[in-house]
């Protein structure tokens, strides 16, 4: 969860504190609700969902370059480092007695 700090007109403020005692809920209930409100607004608005398809092409187009760029610099495929083999000498252990 994250925390987000607005700042609003004193009257705002005073109409948001009255409707949300009128409504029996917190403020913070009430300006979640508000949010959540307008995203529904905003995601149903062709003219976003034109835009997000376009940001969705921009961001492809940046992916394919940049795993271009990964391929000339570390060749076709990234792979994990292969595991460091073990060294030939070993550690001495104490003699029982």
């Amino acid at each position: 969860m994250k925390t987000l700090a607005i700042r609003l007109d004193d009257d705002v403020h005073a109409r948001l504190v009255i409707l949300a005692k009128l409504a029996d809920v917190s403020l913070t209930d009430a300006i979640r609700q508000a949010i959540e409100s307008q995203i529904q607004v905003m995601s149903s608005d062709p003219a976003l969902s034109a835009k997000a398809e376009a940001l969705r092409e921009e961001i492809d187009r940046e992916a394919r370059e940049q795993q271009g760029a990964l391929s000339l610099l570390f060749g076709a495929t990234t792979e994990a480092a292969p595991a460091k083999a073990p060294s030939s000498t070993t550690t001495a252990r104490p003699r029982k007695s």
